[in-house]
């Protein structure tokens, strides 16, 4: 079901500092957009959106894993009470790649597991989030390359 470990996402203020730590570790910035309108507002569970989405990875990884920085324009970045808003500073969700997406969201639907956003595509992916344990995020991206 799990294949490896997609990607990480970090909400930062500071995206610039953020760039030149992960850089000291070998990151390199694959792309740079902005990410806004009701799409990714319904996607991300926001009544508005608009935030840097920067991603980094690492060069010759095999399998490639990413590191993507947030940094939100709006809405304002929530305090760190609650671990389920994805518009907070620090720890985001973690993103598992997984094959057969629809049998596997089939089969979390089937447990309980909350689902909590429509199925989506970006950047080469179908993606969806899901509640995790303690209420963390957890994304499940199937690349359609």
């Amino acid at each position: 079901m799990i294949k490896h470990l997609d990607h990480v996402t970090i909400a930062v203020r500071d995206l610039a500092g953020a760039k030149r730590f992960f850089a000291l570790l070998g990151f390199e910035e694959q792309t740079a957009v902005v990410i806004s309108g009701e799409r990714f507002a319904r996607y991300m569970g926001l009544d508005a959106i608009e935030a840097d989405h920067v991603t980094l990875s690492l060069a010759g990884a095999d399998p490639r894993f990413e590191i993507q920085l947030l940094h939100y324009r709006v809405p304002e970045i929530a305090g760190e009470q609650d671990i389920a808003r994805l518009d907070r500073i620090g720890f985001n969700h973690i993103c598992f790649a997984v094959r057969g997406m629809d049998s596997v969201i089939a089969t979390l639907k089937e447990a309980g597991v909350e689902v909590r956003s429509e199925l989506s595509a970006f950047h080469d992916r179908r993606l969806v989030f899901v509640t995790g344990p303690e209420g963390i995020t957890v994304e499940l991206a199937e690349w359609l390359t």
